[in-house]
């Protein structure tokens, strides 16, 4: 299946984007990505595959779970962080240009895990993506997916959505009804159930996330979401965007920073 047209672009991103990902991420994705990896209970000479794995920070970490026994390959649709990715390369890690949507290239029953973190709700469909890690995983083997809540909203997305309705940003709406595509509980048991799965765990978790300042909660926003924050803006636009943006998150700003409150969804399944 090829992309579909839906989703996210993957050509706002930049060499700037992806240093900062690399950087943010370590306090935030990286982490939920390792209570995700404690969950699959990943093993010495496990063969992993890391799917939209970023920079490479938890594919880095879970090879040193699986040892030099095992082996990790992380895939990414974005070349300049798969690029940042290659410099955590080892033995047992290797990384290349990937897509979720084109799994075809990597052997049938090769991996015993599947990891998916903070990825699942950039992907608009869902069911082909899940019915090519079936094909993947051995009998008996894992998958794991850590991602956003669907309904999930905090003050930091309402302020934000509400500073680009402003003028003249609100000459410029947004093309599409979402860039995220999230799922609940139930959508994602009845995924894994007619994808091969067998659901094991399925929780919604509470998350805290901390930001120093307004002006880098715009930025995080902007690395994660690989520049799809502002790309309905004109380029000379966008400076103007990220200040009128950061004054409105001023509002929720305290000696703390801003601090969010929300949930995750986290879900485990094994190969039938």
């Amino acid at each position: 299946m090829t992309t579909p047209a839906n989703a996210p672009s993957l050509t706002h991103d930049s060499d700037e984007l992806a240093a900062d990902y690399d950087r943010v991420s370590a306090t935030r994705q990286l982490l939920s990505g390792k209570r995700l990896v404690e969950d699959l209970a990943i093993r010495p000479g496990e063969r992993v595959l890391d799917i939209g794995c970023g920079t490479g920070l938890l594919a880095e970490h879970i090879a040193d779970l699986v040892g030099p026994t095992g082996h990790v390959l992380g895939i990414d649709p974005l070349p300049l962080r798969i690029e940042l990715a290659k410099a955590k390369a080892r033995a047992n890690l290797a990384f290349q240009v990937g897509d979720a949507y084109d799994l075809s290239a990597l052997p049938a029953g090769g991996f015993d895990v599947v990891v998916i973190n903070a990825v699942f709700h950039w992907l608009p469909e869902k069911t082909a993506p899940l019915v090519g890690c079936a094909r993947l995983l051995r009998s008996g083997g894992r998958i794991g997916i850590s991602t956003g809540l669907k309904g999930n909203t905090t003050d930091l997305h309402r302020l934000m959505a509400e500073s680009m309705a402003e003028p003249p940003f609100d000459r410029y709406p947004f093309t599409r009804k979402s860039v995220t595509f999230r799922v609940d509980a139930a959508e994602m048991r009845a995924l894994f159930e007619s994808t091969g799965f067998q659901p094991t765990l399925i929780e919604v978790r509470p998350t805290e996330q901390q930001h120093p300042s307004p002006e880098a909660a715009v930025r995080y926003s902007e690395a994660s979401s690989f520049g799809n924050l502002f790309a309905h803006l004109p380029d000379a636009l966008k400076p103007a965007a990220r200040e009128a943006m950061a004054r409105r998150l001023a509002v929720i700003n305290s000696s703390q920073g801003i601090v969010q409150h929300g949930q995750r969804l986290v879900a485990i399944a094994t190969r039938r």
